[in-house]
């Protein structure tokens, strides 16, 4: 949805002067895909200017937005990411802007909603870009993402009331923020299998073209994990389209029997964020 010329020209008064001058001539779309604590907005441009994705944050979504910088300037060196165009922070109150480019491709989500019968297709080309993201040098990443980290971030969402259980998938209907966590607790321990993982390794993040993984966004909960706090939330979203489909990914993904734990773990946990 375009946002209207008052609204823009009010956030555009907010913003550092380098980066007002910088998207000042841009149309801005709100983008509600994503579950950024961030509002998100896509900046259409003309005159052949090429389009850019700002992200705005206050207080801990500052904050975070802060932390996806860093893992987006790390990950370039490897892997197809939105080049960041301009980042500022401001105190008082605490404020953060992310601008980048936007990548060539459609979500694969779009890819499936427009074309079902791609899924096989699509399927693999997750499984083979995951493959290579999982082959990262773990030695090399100074992000901890681990189960552990995870786990303390969710209860303090929990306890600043900012888990929003009208979101729960299906299966969850009706729960509430602490039902999640005394599931959580079930689960428990769990013992990490660990790689480079995205984070929120979901059907809206991951861009394709002609068939092929060009690049994936919204990193900012990447890091050292386990490699089914990605797995979870594909083979969730698989599911949701072709229930045959998760089985096809795991497979080319190189694991023949998944693990039904660490998938309920990993959902559950994803549930708070």
């Amino acid at each position: 949805m375009m946002i209207s010329r008052k609204k823009q020209a009010a956030m555009l008064a907010d913003m550092p002067a380098s980066m007002a001058a910088a998207v000042a001539d841009y149309r801005w779309a709100r983008d509600s895909v994503g579950e950024s604590d961030a509002a998100v907005y896509r900046l259409q441009g003309t005159d052949g200017a090429p389009d850019l994705f700002l992200k705005h944050g206050r207080e801990a979504a500052a904050v975070d937005l802060a932390d996806e910088l860093a893992r987006l300037q790390w990950l370039a060196q490897y892997i197809s990411v939105p080049a960041v165009t301009q980042f500022a922070k401001l105190a008082g109150p605490d404020q953060a802007w992310l601008l980048t480019a936007a990548l060539p491709g459609k979500t694969a989500s779009e890819v499936l909603e427009a074309n079902p019968a791609l899924g096989l297709t699509v399927a693999d080309a997750l499984a083979g870009f995951l493959r290579r993201l999982h082959a990262l040098p773990v030695e090399d990443c100074p992000f901890d993402a681990g189960h552990v980290v995870r786990l303390a971030q969710a209860r303090r969402r929990i306890d600043a009331g900012l888990v929003d259980a009208d979101d729960f998938d299906a299966g969850r209907e009706g729960w509430t923020a602490e039902q999640v966590w005394t599931a959580l607790q079930g689960c428990l321990p769990v013992a990490p299998d660990v790689v480079v993982t995205h984070g929120d390794f979901s059907l809206d993040n991951i861009l394709l073209h002609e068939g092929a993984v060009v690049g994936c966004l919204d990193v900012g909960r990447a890091g050292i994990a386990d490699r089914y706090q990605d797995l979870a939330i594909v083979c969730h979203g698989l599911a949701e389209l072709d229930a045959s489909l998760p089985q096809r990914f795991v497979e080319q993904y190189g694991i023949i029997d998944a693990d039904q734990r660490k998938l309920q773990f990993h959902l559950l946990l994803d549930e708070l964020f």
